[in-house]
């Protein structure tokens, strides 16, 4: 199938699997929202989601963290990730939004993104769940699974990620998307484990498609050998080669005759990877 195919068979899945897309950061109004996505950064919506709320009493409108000081603020938020920097986003967001626009968080893009600590993935999720911006802003999970499936093809960062995405994806469906991909990346197509049996996407997977085509482990290799055999020239070594396959991930090679086709003598299975788009 082609990417508009794919994209299309990708979504029909995934709105049956989730039947309620939508952020899982806790919020009641648009100030509430912007503080828990600047906090969201390179950490869980569970874990903002057990500070917030401390700190949304403590500081409840944009006016009284505006009057605040990064130092008031950080106690409230020290077990995220990077509470310093936070910490003085928060406040210099809220003087921002409270100088340069009314007290009123902005609605567009490119204001939002002259706010502290708002870029432009924190600029779109605030657009489009506050104010119905058509936008597809591109987190970690949406990085990873439009790469895996194949809506992205080999985008090396977000923007283009974003780029691809938008050309194959109803720009009315975009913030649905948004909200799809990184509940499906967050819950079954994980960095580290993906759940690739259950998974609806299987048969429009490139990913999975690349782990079918993995060989077969094989039976009968003897450790005390080496910890590798090279089954294209039927030897075993301890010191492997590496070599750069054609998706540019770094693989295991015999240092005899340079064959990627190596297996781990203790386990029998393959030591070839298939490209994950993991962001460390």
């Amino acid at each position: 199938m082609n990417r508009t195919q794919r994209a299309s068979f990708v979504l029909e899945r995934l709105r049956e699997a989730i039947p309620r897309p939508e952020t899982e950061l806790d919020y009641g109004t648009e100030y509430e929202l912007i503080v828990a996505v600047i906090l969201s950064a390179q950490c869980t919506d569970a874990r903002v989601n057990k500070v917030t709320p401390a700190l949304f009493e403590a500081f409840p409108t944009v006016e009284a963290l505006a009057e605040a000081t990064p130092e008031q603020v950080y106690p409230f938020i020290r077990s995220v990730s990077y509470p310093n920097n936070k910490s003085k986003h928060l406040v210099g967001m809220a003087q921002m939004v409270c100088e340069d626009f009314e007290g009123a968080i902005p609605q567009e893009i490119k204001q939002l993104m002259k706010l502290p600590g708002v870029g432009r993935k924190t600029a779109q999720v605030v657009a489009s769940v506050a104010f119905d911006v058509d936008a597809l802003p591109v987190d970690t999970h949406v990085f990873r699974v439009a790469n895996r499936i194949g809506l992205a093809k080999d985008a090396p960062t977000p923007l283009e990620v974003e780029k691809q995405l938008k050309r194959y994806i109803p720009q009315g469906d975009w913030g649905e998307a948004h909200h799809l991909l990184i509940l499906h990346g967050r819950y079954t197509c994980t960095a580290r484990r993906p759940k690739c049996e259950p998974c609806p996407l299987q048969t429009a997977c490139v990913y999975f498609e690349r782990l079918q085509a993995l060989p077969e482990p094989l039976d009968g290799l003897d450790a005390k050998k080496g910890r590798y055999y090279c089954q294209t020239h039927d030897g075993y070594f301890n010191k492997p080669a590496t070599h750069t396959d054609r998706y540019g991930v770094e693989q295991i090679a015999c240092p005899t005759c340079g064959s990627m086709n190596v297996f781990e003598a203790k386990t029998g299975r393959t030591t070839k990877q298939v490209k994950d788009y993991r962001v460390n």
